[in-house]
């Protein structure tokens, strides 16, 4: 994956950086875990800021969660109107990897949050990669393709982009990655048979996968937080 174009962030709360905005919250000081979270079309990284303290159990590491804004751009399934997002989409179909140089953009401005946290002292195999729908897609694309071990990989209510790639580009050393995928079974959005089709794809990429489905349209539920944060719990304690 060439990561080499990525504008070095620095700093804390409110980041302004060359290329993207972050929210963060750390739950505790001197943390030595990262949950990086990719939010979903024309949101931003506000959006998931209140779920931090449900994704905490007793005995948890300090984490630092960082919430990047995706640049706003025009949107063609949405008439071309501008609002944040990580690349265009052309339909809800077939279309939603036309844009692979948004995608590739997008990759590597998340990939440059992984190389912050690593200078700020978090080890890779303690950084989690999450998002959701168009945050989660691109969620995908980096920790598969990602040069340094991760420790998890969160994808909710969200899809495979570029699956014709994803064998050539996984890199080696995160090919086993545990991953959580969660899906509403009334998603109106991501049909969650997308979903599905990602966990059984990763699945047999050789990645555990811990797959939850839930009654519930495009959105998050308390059933699958606390899911999450049991798998976080796993994966960082």
């Amino acid at each position: 994956m060439n990561t080499q174009d990525s504008a070095t962030l620095s700093g804390s709360g409110e980041q302004a950086g060359t290329e993207l905005q972050t929210v963060e919250v750390t739950t505790g000081p001197d943390p030595s875990a990262a949950v990086i979270w990719l939010h979903g079309l024309g949101a931003d990284g506000h959006d998931f800021e209140p779920l931090v303290p449900q994704l905490s159990w007793p005995g948890a590491p300090a984490i630092r969660f960082v919430f990047p804004h995706a640049p706003p751009r025009p949107v063609t399934v949405n008439g071309g109107m501008e609002m944040r997002a990580w690349y265009d989409i052309v339909s809800l179909g077939s279309g939603r990897d036309h844009d692979q140089k948004g995608i590739a953009e997008s990759v590597n401005q998340a990939a440059e949050l992984i190389r912050r946290e690593r200078q700020r002292g978090i080890a890779a195999e303690r950084i989690i990669i999450a998002g959701f729908s168009q945050g989660g897609a691109i969620a995908l694309q980096l920790a598969l393709r990602y040069p340094e071990r991760l420790a998890g990989l969160v994808a909710l209510s969200t899809y495979l982009l570029l699956e014709h790639r994803l064998e050539r580009d996984a890199n080696e050393i995160n090919r086993d990655i545990p991953v959580f995928v969660g899906h509403g079974t009334l998603d109106p959005m991501v049909p969650c048979q997308l979903g599905e089709a990602a966990a059984r794809r990763l699945e047999q990429m050789g990645h555990p996968v811990d797959w939850h489905s839930y009654s519930m349209p495009h959105a998050v539920c308390p059933e699958e937080i606390a899911d999450l944060t049991s798998w976080l719990r796993d994966r960082l304690i």
